[in-house]
């Protein structure tokens, strides 16, 4: 977690977020994330690294190196699309090609899942692995995928762009000293019931080992609500941009529960800054193995865009094209 001390960090410089779109090297661990960005680059404008000889970290695709690297960014916005979990290789095919035809960032795709019950789907695991290699590599897109255990790094590091770690390993300490070591960025979920500066705290674990590759990701949080799945805490994406500058993805599947509501806040999350969303779509939600009521059909997908472009014209982002 954070500490004070000799290295405390400088006020933010808005200039500097705001142009924000690449990711450099850092040659320290950052361990005051949540204080202020400027003398502690997790993210720098591009070009030369303070203190460094390095550049711009790019960070190759060992499953194909026709797809384009992939980086987070503060100055587009991330529409990430996918299943809870892949659960064969026709659905998710379906998926990847909505998503390419509608020019989105990348594809989400559960091989390994974390679930609240031993019995339920839990995912393909190794089964999965060529599956998502090969549509990702069909259409050209990158893939996020959930990893639960560091013994996963191995077989998943061909195959995934970005490593996800999911609301249940927030506190995984192992796991996130493991992430700091790989080139491969980081898409950090907040827990079910953690506090902001936790999540940060988490985040620094990640950071201390080297990989500055790191976006916060608000999935929503347990409260006495009972009417929507979680609460979705819309006032994290200002609070964690305006505390590391770092990108903030927004979740309004697990945030809502609800797909009915998922539409407004993928539009209320433009409109409040965040830098992207993660949507669960699927081909038929009422046969998902994992989370179908919280999934949207690639034609509701297609449906809720017009609307957030215009919103995204209006905020002064585009959508983030890799391609």
């Amino acid at each position: 977690g954070a500490e004070k001390g000799d290295g405390a960090l400088g006020p933010i410089q808005p200039e500097i977020v705001e142009k924000v779109d690449h990711l450099v090297a850092n040659t320290r661990p950052c361990r005051q994330m949540q204080t202020k960005l400027a003398s502690c680059p997790i993210m720098q404008p591009v070009g030369q690294h303070p203190g460094s000889s390095s550049s711009i970290v790019r960070f190759p695709h060992s499953a194909s190196p026709a797809r384009p690297e992939f980086t987070w960014s503060r100055t587009a916005f991330s529409v990430i699309v996918g299943p809870c979990s892949i659960e064969g290789l026709e659905m998710f095919e379906h998926i990847a090609r909505s998503a390419r035809t509608l020019g989105l960032t990348a594809l989400r795709g559960g091989i390994f899942k974390a679930r609240t019950k031993p019995d339920s789907f839990q995912g393909l695991g190794s089964k999965g692995y060529e599956i998502a290699r090969r549509v990702s590599r069909e259409v050209g897109m990158p893939l996020i995928s959930e990893i639960t255990d560091p013994r996963q790094i191995d077989s998943l590091a061909p195959v995934v762009d970005v490593f996800q770690v999911g609301a249940r390993n927030m506190h995984n300490t192992e796991l996130l000293k493991e992430l700091g070591r790989l080139p491969q960025p980081v898409l950090l979920k907040r827990g079910l019931s953690a506090y902001l500066d936790e999540l940060v705290a988490a985040a620094d674990y990640i950071a201390a080992g080297g990989n500055n590759k790191i976006a916060f990701c608000e999935r929503g949080i347990r409260t006495f609500e009972r009417a929507t799945r979680n609460t979705l805490d819309l006032a994290a994406v200002p609070y964690l941009q305006q505390k590391t500058g770092l990108p903030v993805i927004v979740d309004p599947s697990h945030g809502t529960g609800v797909p009915s509501l998922i539409a407004p806040m993928v539009w209320a999350a433009a409109a409040c800054g965040a830098d992207g969303v993660l949507l669960e779509v699927h081909p038929n939600p009422k046969k998902a193995l994992s989370d179908g009521d919280q999934a949207l059909t690639p034609l509701d997908l297609e449906g809720l865009m017009p609307r957030l472009q215009r919103i995204l014209e209006a905020v002064g982002k585009p959508i983030h094209q890799l391609a």
